[in-house]
């Protein structure tokens, strides 16, 4: 049977086995479509079963969450954690809060994070998890008795060196440390159990930037191999929470112009360029948990777009950081044929299928697995830091999230290097991703 066949067969069996998980199908797709050479060149991975055993996760906790809200209430919410593979070091990824939230986007995310956490080279595996609670119009008792019951749960399953969650969507310091609170009233033990902390309690120093930070390190690289740099480049942003705030901050102080930022209400487009104040209020829009992005128009004057998405703005740059599947084909083609030159997945599986293939073909595009690794990186550097009961300035934390992204940049080149002039970084992230954790589970056997 040949290594195509192979490939089909088993995305055909994911298909049968979870029915109606189309953002986990989409994922499984890009990341089984790049391995047919590495299959021939690999036939013990073909023997021991790796494809059939890597897109099953090793464990899945589904669980209710009861919590009374302000009035003496009581509601029910749905918990996950999808614990997808472990054969680089414990589970790590985010948790989700928002109503969005079912099990096949978890999967999805959690199969991306086997291998952006493979890429970045530090131990760990890759998992997520959440619930379809909304943040949003919640005081700060009802947030903090929902992760309280939360963690009621979830604590069974994990520890420093078995599961470490993080932040994600609907999930920031506030509801870390009412977690992490009740986890270490639970277990009586303070343990770097969670990433993402107060920076007076375990946290990292630029924690909260770096996803942002790494994408525009990773983007970077991009850039200099076309003897280009982001002097001078306009660049387009979706979204405006803490993504998008670190990739305003680092692409302002590289000499780039952020010009949009963009919500659930619409987009804004600001000519003068997101900086200074204009970068502060962002944090401000974010803590106000009102998912609107309409306030920054009023308040510093500029053009807001209701309903509309940015990409339909003249750009060199465009960088999705809201969410998945959020830049389609159309979005692509109208970018392209504006002049924009690279578009870099900054939230995970940004671009719909389509988009990234026709990105791939025609200018720079990077996947969310490679560019956006640079926050679970830093996580990894926590983790660290806690191991050691050590904590680093902002300048090491740094510069070594500057190396890792470097290195996953390189890991892409080697892997994805289809001419001297043509890189399919999206082939690269996957294979490299890939390789690594399949010659670990080859050495752990049959687990």
């Amino acid at each position: 049977m040949s290594s195509k066949q192979i490939i089909e067969n088993v995305y055909e069996q994911v298909l049968k086995r979870n029915p109606g998980e189309t953002e986990f199908h989409q994922a499984v797709k890009e990341v089984l479509e790049s391995l047919p050479s590495v299959l021939d060149e690999n036939p013990e991975y073909v023997e021991a079963r790796i494809l059939e055993r890597i897109v099953e996760p090793e464990r899945i906790i589904i669980f209710r969450v009861p919590w009374t809200n302000d009035k003496g209430n009581t509601q029910v919410n749905r918990g996950f954690r999808v614990q997808f593979n472990s054969a680089l070091g414990p589970y790590k990824g985010g948790l989700r809060f928002h109503p969005s939230v079912n099990l096949g986007i978890l999967k999805f995310l959690a199969f991306e994070q086997v291998f952006k956490n493979s890429l970045t080279t530090l131990p760990m595996g890759g998992g997520k998890g959440g619930s379809d609670f909304d943040p949003k119009g919640k005081s700060d008792n009802e947030v903090m008795k929902f992760c309280q019951s939360f963690m009621n749960e979830l604590f069974r399953y994990i520890g420093p060196n078995t599961d470490v969650p993080a932040g994600d969507i609907g999930v920031g310091k506030r509801e870390i440390g009412y977690l992490f609170g009740q986890y270490k009233k639970l277990k009586n033990e303070f343990t770097g159990v969670f990433t993402g902390k107060g920076i007076n309690w375990g946290g990292s120093l630029i924690r909260p930037e770096a996803t942002g930070f790494g994408a525009v390190y990773f983007v970077q690289e991009m850039l200099k191999l076309k003897n280009e740099t982001l002097e001078g480049k306009n660049v387009v942003l979706s979204g405006f929470g803490n993504v998008a705030w670190g990739v305003a901050l680092k692409i302002t102080e590289l000499g780039g112009k952020v010009i949009t930022l963009s919500g659930p209400d619409g987009y804004i487009y600001d000519k003068d360029g997101v900086k200074g104040e204009k970068i502060n209020y962002m944090l401000q829009l974010r803590a106000s948990n009102n998912d609107r992005v309409e306030d920054y128009a009023k308040k510093f004057g500029v053009p807001f777009y209701a309903g509309k998405r940015p990409w339909e703005v003249k750009c060199d740059l465009a960088l999705p950081c809201a969410t998945q599947n959020e830049l389609d084909i159309n979005d692509a083609k109208t970018l392209i044929s504006n002049g924009c030159i690279l578009i870099a997945e900054i939230s995970n599986m940004g671009c719909t299928a389509d988009a990234a293939k026709l990105a791939t073909k025609k200018i720079m595009f990077a996947p969310g697995k490679a560019a956006n690794a640079g926050g679970v990186a830093t996580s990894g550097l926590e983790m660290s830091q806690n191991s050691m009961r050590l904590t680093w300035t902002s300048e090491e934390t740094d510069k070594h999230l500057l190396q890792i992204m470097k290195n996953i940049h390189e890991t892409c080149l080697k892997y994805g290097q289809i001419s001297k002039d043509t890189i399919d970084y999206v082939k690269g992230a996957n294979i490299g991703g890939f390789v690594k954790v399949a010659d670990a589970m080859l050495d752990q056997g049959l687990v």
